[in-house]
């Protein structure tokens, strides 16, 4: 088969899944604006130079944020503390990036992000790699915590005019919902642990009992506190059958552990 044949192939291929890798490099970047979108989540922007050949070609990317630690304050020591960081949006017109923190633990990565003012500057690194999924299914379907809205956001506002995405995140209260700005036919659910005493992963489980599958081939992504996630998935496997290669499932913190992704 020809080259040119078998790339013609490719594209035809539905529902593709197409990893692209990248070379790290570490960018200094600058504070220039800073938001709370909730009660617990804080949007900071970034602005910089090194910015101009950055790259993001997945929702649920993710770059590290070096922040210093107090060791490294106080000894003037090169200890840095790396945590995982969605990029929300980049406007590669403005050469601006911006990050949302999710403040659910008095960490140095929240710690930062609190007292984080226009001129301030960090150092990020990535993202390494991209997964970009196809904008060809018959419906998404994204499930998540607080930690996953800024991947959850990002891939409600990028999809395609009238693609049915379908949201299910488990917050803390009711003041911590979002608004998306999009052309899909996004379809958002709620639950808040207030009052609750079941975990995140039996609470997401209801959820989705009580959700109506679509017809058609669809998407499934989860991220949240690692055992929540694994209990998610293993519903829609074992439940609803899923095939799997059209499913990511993502630990993106682990509880009682900090350092996870953000």
């Amino acid at each position: 088969m020809r080259w040119v044949d078998y790339m013609e192939t490719l594209v035809t291929i539905p529902h593709q899944i197409t990893p692209i890798r990248r070379d790290i490099r570490r960018r200094v970047v600058t504070v220039t604006d800073v938001e709370r979108v909730t009660p617990r989540m804080q949007r900071v922007t970034f602005e910089s130079p090194d910015l101009r050949d950055f790259e993001s070609a997945a929702p649920d990317d993710h770059i590290k944020l070096f922040f210093p630690t107090a060791d490294h304050a106080a000894a003037n020591a090169a200890q840095v503390c790396m945590r995982d960081y969605t990029p929300r949006r980049f406007d590669p017109a403005t050469v601006q990036l911006t990050v949302d923190f999710a403040l659910h633990e008095a960490g140095p990565a929240t710690l930062w992000a609190l007292h984080a003012r226009v001129g301030d500057t960090i150092e990020i690194g990535g993202p390494r790699k991209s997964n970009v999924v196809a904008d060809d299914f018959d419906w998404y379907l994204l499930i998540g915590d607080e930690t996953a809205l800024p991947a959850i956001g990002r891939r409600v506002e990028e999809l395609r005019p009238g693609a049915p995405v379908f949201t299910i995140v488990v917050i803390e209260t009711l003041a911590e919902r979002q608004t998306f700005v999009t052309s899909a036919a996004w379809t958002p659910r709620w639950i808040t642990r207030e009052g609750q005493t079941a975990s995140d992963g039996a609470l997401l489980r209801l959820a989705l009992a009580d959700h109506q599958v679509m017809p058609g081939d669809g998407y499934i992504w989860i991220a949240a506190e690692a055992e929540a996630a694994r209990s998610v998935r293993g519903f829609a496997t074992e439940t609803w059958r899923h095939p799997k290669e059209w499913m990511k499932s993502s630990g993106y913190w682990v509880r009682g552990k900090a350092g996870a992704h953000e």
